[in-house]
Parts: structure tokens; C-alpha cells; sequence
């Protein structure tokens, strides 16, 4: 009994730490087939906070504050995959780096790096809405 009871204890926290990583942007589980956002709800946008500095972080996360910065219009436009917008009141994908959620969130990083990209290819934003949806939609919570 005393040695099951230690190896419980000891387990724990593997077990507890193993759940965490599982878990990825928000907790809520979406049950019904992901949609395209053009479907769904565009980003409504109307974000009014400034983003957090890029020189906060580092590497694509770097790179993804930075896009919000330079590109903040864009990024207002566009809803975000993680569906932030459910879960944390969020207007837009432009919400996600007036905070350090986006620094915590692949789908929020890699989404605002793309939608950068395709304006600075010239890309109007129904082409940026579009290959955002195509890209991203699948991975929906």
C-alpha cells in the first residue's frame, strides 16, 4: 500500500505536466465540423489596443508581433482559427498580439506571419482570407 501510494505521488506530477502539453491554445473541445471563417465570422476587427513589441520575443514569434505591428489592418480583418474569438472575447486575429497570447499560440503565430506575406505580395484581403481559411479552418478547436 505505501509503496503504490509512492508511486502515485511520485507520477503526478509527470501525469499533470503530460495534460498540460496536450492542451494547446484554449480549453474549450469544438464538437461540430470546422467551417471556413468566410462562413463562420470574419474577424470583426474594431481592435483598438496597441500590439506588444516585437522586441519582447523571439524567432517567429518575433516575426508574428512584428506583422501585427506593420500590418495591423490586415490583421483586424481576419477572424483566428484558435477561436480566440469564443473563447477569449478576442475581435480579431489583431487581438491575439496586444497580449502575450499570441507568443503562446502556433495557429495565432503562423496565421499572422502568412496574412503578412500575401499583403506584402500584393494579396487583397479577400486572396488573404482565402488562403487564410484554406490554410487553417482544418484546425479548428
Amino acid at each position: 500500500m505505501v509503496r503504490s501510494l509512492k508511486y502515485l505521488v511520485a507520477i503526478f506530477p509527470l501525469v499533470a505536466f503530460l495534460a498540460l502539453g496536450i492542451s494547446s491554445c484554449d480549453s474549450a473541445k469544438q464538437t461540430a465540423a470546422p467551417q471556413p471563417a468566410s462562413s463562420v465570422t470574419l474577424g470583426k476587427g474594431g481592435e483598438t489596443r496597441p500590439t506588444l513589441p516585437a522586441s519582447n520575443f523571439t524567432g517567429e514569434t518575433a516575426a508574428a508581433y512584428q506583422a501585427a505591428a506593420e500590418v495591423p489592418e490586415v490583421l483586424d480583418g481576419l477572424y483566428c482559427y484558435c477561436d480566440c474569438e469564443k473563447n477569449f472575447g478576442h475581435k480579431s486575429l489583431l487581438s491575439c498580439f496586444v497580449d502575450e497570447h499570441g507568443a503562446n499560440c502556433d495557429i495565432c503565430i503562423y496565421e499572422a506571419i502568412m496574412a503578412h506575406d500575401l499583403h506584402k505580395k500584393g494579396v487583397d484581403m479577400n486572396g488573404i482570407k482565402k488562403a487564410i481559411d484554406e490554410r487553417f479552418s482544418h484546425l479548428r478547436h
